[in-house]
């Protein structure tokens, strides 16, 4: 039920991050899938299978819009529901001082920080303010100031002639190609400028293996993440956690509420 519910809602925050599970402490990785009141997650590979078996990227609602990382496989044509993508505006950022420190002595990469950064704090201030769109003044001159900083860096990093590509230059080649996938969020408040949602609901299990090392069975791994979704969608809906374990022992686990129309 909390799949079919993050399923079919408009927004949804995806992640994965790694950990070791198994007797041999082998490479895993978990998979979420985020909303405000629901949370799942996975065990499985990085491989386009893991994220077919986790089912709700398949089983989106028409029209949904994803935000996530720069990895490839959200954006796999399999996943025909998703109806567009946000890249997590966080992750970009980092990115951007990744090529700050490379390019020191360049405007460009703290100009476009400066831009999306700005573009992230009005988003912020419209929805506090009940908005239902960001001033049209400020996107423009915002959007201008970021794609002059990528039109700059193209210019300042071109392509190899062989070989890879430096990672300046795939970054600006995203900026500029995906565009509309970098700043989704402000042309449509619902969609998230972050994936911060879906990292907080993912922290946990860094620290879990930060202390305690590899986890020691897939099987076990998978119980727990299973049990992990149901507490997490406990929490976000601001009941009990220690209750809802209550209730499931005795046979009356706590139901999601019925899907509100959107």
């Amino acid at each position: 039920m909390i799949r079919d519910r993050i399923a079919g809602a408009g927004v949804i925050g995806c992640d994965e991050t790694t950990i070791a599970a198994g007797p041999a402490g082998q490479k895993c990785y978990i998979l979420s899938a985020s909303t405000e009141r629901f949370a799942a997650f996975w065990l499985g590979g990085r491989d386009l299978g893991s994220f077919t078996d986790f089912g709700i990227l398949s089983a989106c609602a028409d029209g949904t819009v994803v935000v996530h990382d720069r990895y490839r496989n959200y954006d796999c044509v399999v996943f025909v529901t998703i109806s567009g993508h946000q890249l997590c505006a966080a992750h970009l950022l980092r990115d951007l001082e990744d090529v700050r420190e490379s390019y020191p002595g360049e405007v460009w990469p703290a100009q476009a920080q400066r831009a999306l950064r700005g573009l992230i704090h009005a988003w912020h201030r419209a929805r506090d303010a009940g908005l239902t769109a960001i001033p049209f003044t400020t996107v423009v001159a915002l959007v201008t100031e970021f794609r002059d900083a990528v039109k700059v860096g193209l210019a300042k990093v071109p392509r190899a002639a062989m070989g890879r590509q430096p990672p300046a230059r795939n970054l600006l080649e995203c900026l500029r190609d995906r565009e509309p996938d970098v700043l989704r969020f402000v042309g449509d408040l619902r969609v998230w400028p972050t994936n911060n949602i879906s990292e907080r609901d993912l922290r946990p299990w860094r620290t879990q293996e930060n202390i305690s090392g590899r986890l020691t069975s897939e099987y076990a791994t998978r119980d727990r993440l299973a049990v992990y979704s149901y507490l997490v969608s406990v929490r976000k809906h601001g009941e009990s956690e220690l209750k809802a374990m209550v209730d499931a022992f005795r046979g009356r686990p706590w139901t999601p509420p019925a899907a509100v129309p959107t």
